[in-house]
């Protein structure tokens, strides 16, 4: 199979009629989640050194902003050499000239836990982030602000795949909130996707105010 016809395969569109058909292709083109981006053991070395720390902390029930249920969350500033590598592999998919936050997030989310749409803001990125997906396929809802209804695309995020799509980011941030659908709404295309406990390593620029202390994110 190409490799441009797997990348569609994990871009859904609901109610494909309605949509304009400029902002359809300018989504489709912009499709970046990239599967099977670390291997099975790449996977398990991460999780090796993240485990310890997330084992010390609870799952909470509301995030600040009420935008996440049932999550754990910290920074991770300094890695062992070989999942140092998986992060500069991440960091590589920036722009050359991107200023990246040092610390890298990790966000544990419970198997019955979701984040609900929200759009980031801009205090606590800059124009892009990435992030791999651990132990968990997982399915991404995108909504259009002004049409939340109509112009729906959901994104497949396979496990040890990385996401999101940085073009679409980049250039609809604004216009489109995002969100992590629950396991019991956890459909692609008419198909369940079984969402488990999934733990993301989420790497991003700095904001545009260069706060080199940006706030942790609170997203997927």
């Amino acid at each position: 199979m190409r490799l441009a016809t797997r990348l569609c395969s994990l871009l859904y569109f609901h109610n494909l009629p309605c949509w304009p058909n400029e902002l359809k292709m300018a989504i489709a083109a912009s499709c970046r989640v990239i599967p099977s981006f670390i291997t099975e053991a790449e996977e398990l070395e991460l999780l090796q050194e993240v485990e310890p720390h997330m084992k010390r902390l609870r799952y909470e029930k509301a995030h600040w902003d009420d935008v996440i249920h049932l999550y754990r969350e910290r920074e991770h500033r300094k890695w062992s050499s070989a999942n140092e590598a998986v992060i500069q592999r991440i960091d590589s998919s920036f722009a050359s000239d991107a200023q990246h936050i040092t610390q890298v997030h990790v966000l544990d989310l419970h198997k019955d836990g979701l984040i609900k749409p929200h759009i980031d803001s801009v205090r606590y990125c800059g124009d892009v982030i990435a992030g791999i997906s651990l132990l968990s396929d997982a399915v991404m809802r995108l909504r259009h602000k002004d049409s939340k209804d109509s112009w729906i695309v959901d994104l497949l995020l396979p496990r040890r795949s990385l996401y999101p799509p940085f073009k679409f980011y980049v250039s609809y941030r604004y216009d489109f909130t995002h969100e992590i659908l629950s396991n019991d709404d956890s459909v692609f295309d008419g198909k369940r996707v079984e969402k488990s406990r999934r733990i993301s390593i989420i790497c991003r620029d700095l904001p545009k105010q260069h706060h080199a202390d940006a706030t942790p994110l609170q997203i997927i």
